[in-house]
């Protein structure tokens, strides 16, 4: 990125104290592969010359995980690159001499990237520079799924819902929305497959989607049950094994084997539930911004590739050099 002016830094606040954003940002600044992720949107990135010069690719993609690390809408997201210096600063703006890219440049690069689905080419490759650094096993895989909800109000243009948003009950609550099913790589704990639907499919038909084919052994909630993969009448489907959590029997009791395996399958899959606790907790990813499938999964493929990065982020910066927020 290009040296700040002495204007820009001079106004930089001189606390001793780094902020939690500050750290947070020099490590991403550290961690993501930005040479590469800039290459794979470069070819279809508009070029100077065809009429109004475009903002630079590595300052909006800057802007772009802004908006996922923080939740920031178009609008939101060009007011504080005006009130906030250390996310200009990241973005490599300067104040005093460069002009800030307004709501409408920063929809028109998530809209390319929707365009030529390279979200899901970001996601891959996260995912092969996470696996060079030899973060990711391979040989088991956790696969869960979570439900995000969309707006259930019909005040809006349309005066109805989303149609591509339908509803679900989990336990004794009707959910609005749709679901993302992630497969976790049961050793490093990072997400190698991201699957979207509406919230009325069900987990178990996305299991396969979910797997990478290359495991041995899958784990699952009850979502994923079948009699031939709990360890009462445990089957091998092909060369998986898949194991699930043993049922209650209607009018029955577990036997103290099965608890003991439930607690234990539990204590292992708990894995799968740190990514969703970084995109929902830590990014602040709980409802839906956009109408439509094929937008919020976009979305939602940035927010788990940045979700690898994040939880890979003490591995991979003794492996990148130090960082000096």
């Amino acid at each position: 990125m290009k040296q700040l002016s002495l204007a820009e830094t001079g106004f930089l606040p001189k606390a001793g104290k780094q902020t939690r954003k500050a750290v947070f940002l020099a490590e991403m600044e550290t961690v993501v592969p930005w040479s590469r992720l800039e290459s794979l949107i470069e070819p279809f990135y508009p070029k100077k010359g065809n009429g109004r010069p475009p903002m630079p690719l590595g300052t909006m993609l800057r802007i772009h995980f802004l908006q996922q690390w923080f939740g920031y809408s178009d609008p939101a997201m060009e007011e504080a690159l005006h009130d906030v210096p250390l996310l200009r600063q990241f973005a490599g703006l300067d104040a005093f001499e460069d002009v800030m890219p307004d709501e409408s440049t920063i929809l028109r690069f998530r809209h390319l990237l929707e365009k030529h689905d390279l979200a899901v080419a970001i996601f891959a490759e996260v995912n092969a520079v996470l696996s060079e650094k030899g973060l990711s096993m391979k040989r088991g895989t956790v696969v869960d799924a979570t439900l995000i909800a969309a707006p259930s109000s019909t005040k809006n243009e349309d005066k109805k819902r989303d149609p591509e948003m339908t509803q679900t009950k989990k336990g004794n609550q009707w959910h609005f929305g749709m679901k993302a099913h992630i497969g976790v790589d049961a050793d490093s704990g990072l997400i190698h497959t991201v699957e979207c639907t509406t919230a009325k499919v069900a987990d178990i038909a996305m299991m396969e989607k979910c797997l990478h084919g290359e495991e041995a052994i899958a784990l699952g909630d009850r979502g994923y049950h079948k009699k031939n993969r709990t360890i009462d009448e445990f089957q091998k489907e092909g060369n998986l094994s898949v194991l699930t959590p043993s049922k209650k029997p209607a009018g029955g009791v577990l036997t103290q084997e099965q608890k003991a395996f439930n607690r234990m399958l539990s204590s292992v899959r708990a894995v799968v539930e740190h990514p969703f606790r970084v995109v929902k907790r830590q990014f602040g990813f709980v409802k839906v911004r956009y109408r439509g499938l094929a937008k919020n999964t976009g979305q939602i493929v940035t927010l788990f590739a940045l979700a690898n990065l994040w939880m890979a982020r003490k591995r991979l910066l003794p492996l990148l050099g130090e960082v000096r927020p």
